[in-house]
């Protein structure tokens, strides 16, 4: 679906985020970016995104760009906004008539275990339930292509393994092609086809992992096997 090819970015500052980052991400692949804080993964999500522009290599898409949905670390709820509201927003930013925004809207709610709760305001959702409406909304869209930037750094580990679940089950709901930000092993483990793993800034890829099948659970003999590749990968990474 997209290749990177020797993307280089350096911001305003001089911080160089990243030098020489390339991959590619396969339809319908659920891949994770995997490295230290500050080495540049979420610079290379909003890359992907159209939200900055490289100084240098390319980034292509092998058909027209997809429709792209895009969850952030926070949130970002409109506060004087219903759970329904928020989750229309795209859909109202592309002229899609209330009506059947709203319909969509719903739907993308009840997807994500929240039907019922479309009329509660941020102040009164937990942590979770408002990750929850963030996924719903990023969703609502229908995209083909699913960006998120570390969405459940901030959750406790129950809600963030029910939260990892819920996306696995709509990623192949979907058929969607998911690009995932995290610097956590295990998460990366349980979810991942594959897990990319960077450098410390300036971020490049110096692993990409293939992980097997059989990983039905978080304490499976596959899981465990994995997270012990990664977890070399990454500690030779950080010496790169």
């Amino acid at each position: 679906m997209i290749t990177l090819k020797g993307i280089a970015k350096r911001f305003g500052n001089g911080t160089e985020a990243l030098r020489d980052l390339s991959f590619s991400l396969a339809e319908g692949e659920f891949v994770s970016l995997l490295g230290p804080s500050g080495c540049g993964k979420s610079t290379a999500l909003r890359l992907v995104a159209g939200l900055l522009e490289p100084d240098a290599g390319h980034i292509r898409f092998s058909q027209e760009r997809p429709e792209i949905g895009f969850v952030f670390q926070e949130p970002t709820l409109m506060p004087w906004a219903d759970a329904l509201t928020n989750t229309r927003l795209p859909l109202d930013l592309k002229g899609v008539a209330r009506s059947n925004g709203n319909t969509r809207a719903a739907a993308a709610l009840a997807r994500v275990r929240l039907e019922g709760f479309e009329h509660a305001y941020p102040r009164e959702l937990s942590g979770g339930m408002k990750m929850r409406v963030s996924l719903a909304r990023a969703l609502a869209a229908q995209p083909a292509l699913l960006l998120l930037d570390e969405p459940f750094a901030a959750l406790d580990e129950i809600t963030r393994n029910s939260l990892g679940d819920d996306l696995l089950r709509l990623w192949r709901e979907d058929r969607l092609t998911v690009l995932f930000v995290t610097h956590s092993v295990t998460e990366s483990s349980y979810l991942s086809q594959r897990v990319l793993v960077m450098t410390p800034r300036p971020g490049r890829i110096v692993e990409d992992i293939a992980l097997p099948f059989g990983r039905d659970n978080r304490l499976s003999p596959a899981t465990i096997e994995a997270q012990r590749a990664i977890s070399l990968a990454l500690n030779t990474a950080m010496a790169a």
